[in-house]
């Protein structure tokens, strides 16, 4: 009974919507409706339902009891429906709606009220609304959105090189590698025995203590870079407290997750489920650094990760500057962290044989474009970049370091870990960035390339780099993996940096251990063994990951 009395209203508005459909059916043509809208209908897929009104077709293909509860709200039962005994049974004896008391009369004199009133233009167009699928106030403010402009104002970083962003870069500009032999578990039965392992890091003064002590390293890094890219935007406390925190978001993600904890989790099982560590779930899921980090701050805008393999967070620099284009945030933290260089990560990679073994001369391992290259070496850390509405920024006088003009991302649906033969989704996905950006091809003079020293990967970017910008004299490529390896998830924010900061400087940073290079590779199109100074205009970065995934962003000084 209960779960009848709880139904009768929704069962009330739905039969008074189909009775007064059928009511509308039997009236005739000279006969006007109450309710002209009803009398336009299209047929459902197959030709069934050509009974039924359009607004409540969409309302039930759409947003579930929401959607019908809005129906409901514009239809209204034929009088035929008002005089049956059965209509009124379902309304119930105290006339019982879910939107309040019912009086079909009162309801009656209220709606001749509103034709008679200056109001009564906006009522008519209840249903050329719902006829329409787009409205002209929805165009406006699309047509506004448009005009919102993307700026960076802060960076965060923790890498092989340091974890300040400034310093971080002068080092890249000094050909200073960051690789080195792995100390932290032995791992001298391994064929790989090196990466770009962060050898003295603190999270004091950014993560509580108790908390660090508990969490993914992943979570960490990324927790701190966060925090460091508000630090560097100048996001003070006083700045802070007046921020619309419904309107600032984090947008954080990790291709490989909490991978520490889970394999700690595993190892704890082996005993009993009692010995797991009970945040082992929760901590190992790649969402988790975004979610306490917006717990942190209270933003309580969008709030999510995405893992899209090595592409991860340029895809999520792209996201977020979404979310602030389209008026839905003014604010958002976004980029990658990961921190995999332990046994199962290092294994893992080994057995695809990813990986470069020239242990004996760490720095010299990873080569992009050099016909020494063996495979990529593998990294850890974050980046951080804190995107901001323009105008928000100027506002509260932040530095703007560049403005992100637009990017895409594509799928190569070709192999799992090899790029297409023809990089046909490498030169999609960067025409269609330029697309977006509405940026001419002949102005980018830059690219922050994905370049990974991999045999294949290496030239298939080139060539697809060539195909799209190979008649600008001007280009410049550089591969900032060369000295700091290959960061996974964490790559493409940390490169995003790197490309800013040769905006902001007007340097790029060198191509170390090109000492051979490819033959098909015009090494007037590469940055060469030591820094060379650019006045770049618009500067891309690439990132790609297993699956095929493609990313491509774009940044420019701000004018």
């Amino acid at each position: 009974m209960a779960g009848a009395t709880v139904a009768s209203p929704l069962c009330t508005w739905l039969v008074a919507a189909c009775m007064s459909v059928a009511c509308d059916e039997e009236r005739p043509l000279g006969r006007r409706s109450s309710f002209p809208g009803w009398r336009r209908r299209v047929p459902l897929s197959g030709g069934e339902g050509r009974g039924l009104p359009r607004r409540l077709i969409s309302a039930l293909r759409g947003s579930g009891i929401q959607g019908l509860m809005s129906s409901f709200l514009a239809l209204e039962p034929c009088a035929e429906f008002y005089s049956s005994r059965n209509g009124l049974a379902f309304v119930g004896k105290n006339g019982f709606s879910p939107f309040g008391q019912w009086n079909a009369e009162s309801t009656r004199r209220q709606r001749r009220a509103a034709h008679s009133s200056p109001s009564s233009v906006a009522g008519k167009k209840v249903m050329s609304i719902a006829m329409q699928p787009e409205t002209e106030g929805a165009q406006k403010k699309r047509m506004q959105t448009k005009q919102r402009r993307v700026a960076v104002t802060g960076m965060g970083v923790v890498t092989p090189l340091s974890h300040d962003p400034d310093i971080f870069y002068e080092k890249l500009l000094e050909g200073v590698s960051g690789i080195s032999e792995i100390e932290t578990f032995d791992c001298s039965s391994y064929p790989t025995r090196i990466a770009g392992e962060i050898k003295s890091f603190s999270s004091d003064g950014w993560v509580a203590p108790k908390f660090s002590k508990r969490i993914d390293k992943f979570m960490l890094y990324m927790l701190t870079a966060g925090k460091k890219a508000l630090e560097n935007g100048g996001v003070t406390e006083d700045v802070m407290s007046q921020l619309d925190k419904a309107r600032c978001g984090v947008l954080i993600g990790s291709a490989m997750g909490g991978m520490t904890i889970f394999n700690d989790a595993v190892e704890a099982l082996r005993i009993s489920y009692k010995k797991m560590n009970p945040f082992c779930v929760p901590f190992a899921a790649t969402n988790m650094g975004s979610a306490m980090l917006a717990m942190d701050l209270g933003w309580m805008g969008p709030n999510y990760s995405i893992s899209t393999a090595c592409a991860t967070s340029n895809f999520c620099i792209l996201n977020a500057a979404h979310h602030i284009l389209r008026g839905e945030t003014d604010v958002m933290l976004c980029g990658g962290s990961d921190a995999a260089i332990i046994p199962i990560g290092l294994g893992g990679f080994v057995a695809c044989r990813a990986l470069s073994q020239r242990n004996a001369d760490p720095t010299k391992a990873s080569r992009p474009w050099d016909v020494g290259r063996d495979g990529f070496v593998m990294g850890e850390g974050a980046g951080v970049l804190l995107l901001e509405e323009l105008e928000h920024a100027k506002q509260r006088g932040a530095e703007i370091y560049a403005e992100f003009l637009g990017g895409s991302f594509t799928c190569d649906a070709y192999h799992m870990t090899e790029p297409h033969p023809e990089g046909t989704g490498i030169i999609l996905c960067i025409e269609k960035a330029l697309a977006e950006s509405g940026v001419a091809r002949e102005d980018v003079n830059y690219v922050n390339a994905h370049a990974t020293s991999t045999p294949s990967g290496d030239l298939k970017e080139y060539q697809a780099l060539i195909h799209c910008f190979g008649q600008n004299p001007e280009l410049k490529l550089n591969s900032t993996k060369s000295m700091i390896g290959h960061l996974l998830g964490a790559a493409g924010a940390v490169e995003a940096i790197a490309a800013v900061q040769a905006i902001r400087t007007g340097w790029v940073h060198p191509n170390i251990n090109l000492d051979n290079p490819e033959e098909n590779v015009d090494v007037n199109k590469l940055v060469g063994s030591k820094k060379e100074r650019l006045d770049v205009k618009v500067a891309l970065s690439n990132s790609f990951g297993f699956g095929g995934h493609n990313s491509s962003i774009l940044f420019a000084p701000y004018q």
